[in-house]
C-alpha cells in the first residue's frame, strides 16, 4: 500500500529520505511512501534533492506559483500527504528582533500562509488526507499572527491539527539535540483515525556517528571531509577550552556579545548541538573533543596501560612501539637496585657481586656518546642561529646521517590560517577542533555515501554546504513522523474509525488544538 507525498520547499530532500525509508505494517500489509516532487527556489537544493532522493525536483517561487503550475509539476496526482518545511530564518532566535521584522525577512515568513494556501486552492477537490508544518520554535512566537491565519485556513477546510515541540534527537535517534515545531494537520472525513506520536529514542553520543567515518583531511573521504582552515588564535582557543564548554571558559574576553555556543567544543561521548548552517566555530559551528587525533591511527603505540585497566591484544610482535604492551606499575618498592641507573656526577650504590642490570648489576648514564656506533645524528635538532651540518641524501628526522629538523622561533601569527591545520592536544589528551561538513551531514542522519562514493552536495562551495545541510530535515526524525502517519493512514484505508496506540496522541478526533 503506497501513498504518495509533495515536499513544498524541499530542501535537498532530508524530508523526501525520511518518507522514502519509513515502513508500517497494518493486518498484513506493508505501507510506504512514493515521492511525488519537490519544490524549491534553491537551484543547487533542487540538484540535491533529485541525486539523494531520484526523485524530481521543480525549481520555483512558491509566493508567486499558481495551482495550475503547482498541477504541472505533481504531474496532475494529488498528494495523501504534504510535507513543507518552510524558510525559517526569520523566525530563528539566531537574527536579532530588528533584522526579523524587516520586509526582507517579513516577505520570508508569509511563505508559511502562501504555501499552504496554494496547496489546499490547487487540490481542494481531493485534499491532501496529512499535512505537516515543521519550522523553528521561535515560529510559535515571532510568526503568532501567521499561526492563527493558518488555523483558520485549516479549519475552514476541514481539517484538526495538533502544533507542539518535539527533539529530533529523540525522534530519529540522532547524535544531537534538534529542538523543532511541528503542526500536523488531518482531514476528518479522509482520516477518521487518530494519528499517534512516534515514540522516543535514545539520543547517541557524536562518537557513536563520527567514530565510523575516516579521519578529516583524507582524500579519500571526499571534499567535505576537510577541516576548515581557521586562525591560529582560533585553534589555540579551541585547545584550551575544556570539553563540554565554550568561549566563556576562556579567562580573557574581547568584550563583543558572543552566543552561547560560540567555540563550543562537544565531549566525544556527548550528542552535539543543534546542525545549523553556521560553519565557523565563532559563528556556531561545532567542535568535538576528537581522541582520534595520531596521524596514522597506530593508536596503541607506546600507550601505558593503567594498572587497574585492561590490556590490549598480545600481539606476536608485542613491544612498546607496536601497541599498548607497557603498564603504569605501582610496585616500586621492591629491589630498588634493579635496573638502576647512576648518575654520572654522582655516587655509585654499592657495588655487588651481581652481573647483571636486572638483578642488581648498576648501570651508568655515560654522556661520551661520541665516537664509532654513537649515532650523534640520530633525532637531531638545529639551532636556529647555528650554521647547518652537511645536507645529503639521508635528510630524515629518524636518520642517523644528517640531522633534519630545527629549533624554529617563528610561532604563527594569531592571524595566520595553517594549512594543514595544526594538531594541537588539549589538556584532557583530545584534539579539539571543528565538525567537518561531511561530520555535519553525518549529525543530521544524511547518507556519508552516495552510489558508493563520499558524499558531495552540488557545487563547491562549503557555506552553501552547510546551509544546506543545517537547514535539513534530519531524515531519521522524517522517518518517524512517517511511519507515525503511515499507521493512521493504512487504517483509515482500511475503513477503521478507531485504534489504540501505545504513544500518545498528536491529532484528536474533532478537537482543535
Amino acid at each position: 500500500m503506497r501513498f504518495s507525498v509533495l515536499h513544498l520547499f524541499c530542501g535537498l530532500g532530508g524530508g523526501a529520505l525520511g518518507f522514502q525509508r519509513a515502513r508500517a505494517n497494518h493486518a498484513g500489509l506493508v505501507g510506504s511512501f512514493r515521492t511525488l516532487c519537490g519544490i524549491d527556489l534553491d537551484a543547487a537544493a533542487c540538484r540535491d534533492f533529485k541525486r539523494l532522493t531520484k526523485s524530481p525536483a521543480v525549481r520555483a517561487d512558491v509566493a508567486c506559483m499558481q495551482p495550475a503550475e503547482l498541477l504541472v509539476a505533481t504531474r496532475g496526482e494529488h498528494p495523501d500527504v504534504i510535507f513543507t518545511s518552510p524558510p525559517c530564518t526569520g523566525f530563528s532566535g539566531l537574527l536579532s528582533n530588528e533584522k526579523s521584522g524587516s520586509e526582507h525577512y517579513q516577505a520570508l515568513n508569509r511563505l508559511v500562509l502562501q504555501g499552504l494556501f496554494l496547496s489546499l486552492e490547487t487540490f481542494v477537490t481531493k485534499p491532501p488526507k496529512l499535512i505537516l508544518l515543521e519550522n523553528v520554535p521561535r515560529i510559535a512566537q515571532r510568526g503568532e499572527k501567521l499561526l492563527l491565519q493558518v488555523r483558520s485556513l485549516l479549519a475552514r477546510y476541514g481539517y484538526v491539527f495538533h502544533e507542539g515541540f518535539h527533539d529530533c534527537g529523540e525522534l530519529g535517534g540522532l547524535a544531537q539535540h534538534r529542538r523543532r515545531f511541528l503542526l500536523i494537520a488531518r482531514h476528518v472525513r479522509s482520516v477518521p483515525t487518530f494519528v499517534y506520536s512516534p515514540p522516543k529514542q535514545r539520543v547517541r553520543s557524536i562518537s557513536e556517528v563520527l567514530g565510523n567515518l575516516p579521519r578529516p583531511e583524507l582524500p579519500s573521504a571526499g571534499p567535505m571531509h576537510r577541516l576548515p582552515r581557521l586562525k591560529w588564535k582560533t585553534w589555540v582557543r579551541l585547545a584550551l577550552i575544556p570539553a563540554g564548554g565554550d568561549w566563556r571558559a576562556l579567562g580573557t574576553r574581547d568584550g563583543s556579545k558572543r552566543h552561547n555556543n560560540v567555540l563550543r567544543v562537544v565531549p566525544w561521548n556527548a550528542p552535539s548541538v543543534a546542525v545549523t548552517a553556521g560553519g565557523h566555530p565563532t559563528s556556531g559551528g561545532p567542535c568535538c573533543a576528537d581522541p582520534r587525533f595520531d596521524g596514522e591511527y597506530r593508536r596503541g603505540t607506546y600507550r601505558v596501560v593503567r594498572w587497574d585497566g585492561v590490556a590490549g591484544t598480545v600481539t606476536g610482535e608485542a613491544a612498546p612501539s607496536t601497541g599498548p604492551f607497557s603498564v603504569a606499575d605501582p610496585r616500586m618498592g621492591q629491589h630498588e637496585n634493579k635496573m638502576r641507573v647512576e648518575r654520572w656526577e654522582a655516587p655509585a650504590h654499592t657495588v655487588t657481586g651481581s652481573d647483571r642490570v636486572g638483578s642488581g648489576a648498576p648501570s651508568v648514564a655515560d654522556p661520551r656518546i661520541a665516537g664509532k656506533g654513537s649515532r650523534p645524528d640520530l633525532f637531531g635538532v638545529l639551532a636556529w642561529n647555528q650554521a647547518a651540518k652537511t645536507i645529503n641524501g639521508q635528510a630524515r628526522v629518524s636518520s642517523s646521517n644528517c640531522p633534519a629538523a630545527v629549533a624554529d622561533p617563528r610561532l604563527p601569527n594569531w592571524e595566520d590560517r595553517p594549512d594543514p591545520p595544526p594538531l594541537i592536544i588539549g589538556e584532557d589528551g583530545t584534539w579539539h577542533r571543528p565538525l567537518t561538513t561531511l561530520e555535519l551531514a553525518a549529525l543530521q542522519g544524511l547518507p556519508t555515501e552516495v552510489d558508493g562514493q563520499p558524499l558531495v552536495l552540488d557545487g563547491a562551495s562549503h557555506s552553501g554546504w552547510r546551509k544546506r545541510i543545517g537547514n535539513c530535515v534530519p531524515p531519521p526524525a522524517a522517518q518517524a513522523m512517517a511511519e507515525a502517519i503511515l499507521d493512521s493512514l493504512m487504517a483509515s484505508s482500511a475503513g477503521q474509525t478507531f485504534r489504540l496506540g501505545g504513544s500518545g496522541i498528536w491529532v484528536q478526533e474533532g478537537i482543535h488544538v
